[in-house]
């Protein structure tokens, strides 16, 4: 599950921004949705962990009334500036992921797309940073808009054991078409965690999470941004369904007249 949904990031509106920001402003707010999740089985959350307190409140929060602990994959944003203060800036950043619990470390995209060089078909200095996180006892990986980020890491070998990507049937935010990207994910070395599944809202849970669960590999992943413990269940039953090759037991939906032939019958 990504933290994304919680943190005010809608991809929609200022006004959709604000109105996830008031409903959850502290982690006491955040943890029934969180524990839905826990309650299924789902017990990992990515997202910005060190730079949002919210966040940090909300994983605190599970472990305090669960006694359990939420796999964390953090998603440092880091100076990579070649000269010898950014990398120290850039350790500190990485240490604290560590500080804050975090199991993954996967460089931001918007740091790690600064070092790709297209004509290289590399991305220099990067295996500095991963080697930061691989001192500090954290896994390594990246966010990947940018699909070359996977291509080239692949090609060079280097320590990456993860991959964010944004995949959706819309096609949103994607920077190149979906079959490419569907192409790019299957053919990768390492797993990839796919993002956006729902288009941040431009498609239903059905349509997105079945179209992303039916597309990718069984190693890959599929984290899912929701506002309410209603909306966690309906996503993770919607995805088992998919990953059993069956219909989801959901509720109909609204209608000022339910007794409509075109419903169907539940």
């Amino acid at each position: 599950m990504p933290a994304y949904r919680i943190l005010g990031w809608s991809h929609r509106s200022p006004a959709a921004d604000r109105q996830i920001k008031n409903r959850f402003p502290g982690g006491s707010e955040v943890f029934p949705l969180l524990k839905t999740f826990l309650d299924e089985g789902v017990d990992t959350i990515m997202g910005p962990l060190q730079q949002e307190r919210v966040m940090q409140e909300a994983v605190k929060e599970v472990a305090d009334r669960t006694g359990e602990k939420l796999i964390l994959i953090d998603t440092p944003i880091i100076n990579v500036d070649d000269n010898e203060a950014a990398r120290r800036e850039a350790r500190a950043t990485i240490h604290r992921s560590k500080q804050c619990g975090a199991t993954f470390c996967l460089l931001h995209h918007s740091s790690a797309e600064q070092l790709v060089n297209k004509n290289l078909h590399a991305i220099p200095r990067l295996p500095d940073y991963l080697d930061m996180v691989r001192q500090e006892g954290m896994i390594p990986g990246l966010s990947a808009h940018m699909p070359e980020l996977i291509t080239y890491s692949d090609d060079n070998g280097y320590d990456v054991q993860t991959y964010i990507q944004i995949y959706n049937c819309m096609g949103f935010m994607m920077q190149v078409e979906i079959e490419t990207v569907a192409a790019i994910i299957n053919s990768a070395k390492k797993p990839v965690m796919t993002i956006k599944p729902m288009a941040a809202g431009r498609t239903t849970p059905y349509v997105g999470l079945n179209f992303s669960w039916n597309t990718i590999r069984p190693c890959d992943m599929v984290t899912v941004g929701c506002t309410h413990p209603d909306e966690a269940a309906e996503d993770i039953e919607i995805s088992r369904a998919a990953l059993e090759h069956r219909f989801p037991d959901l509720e109909r939906r609204a209608s000022p007249n339910q007794n409509q032939d075109a419903f169907g019958k539940k």
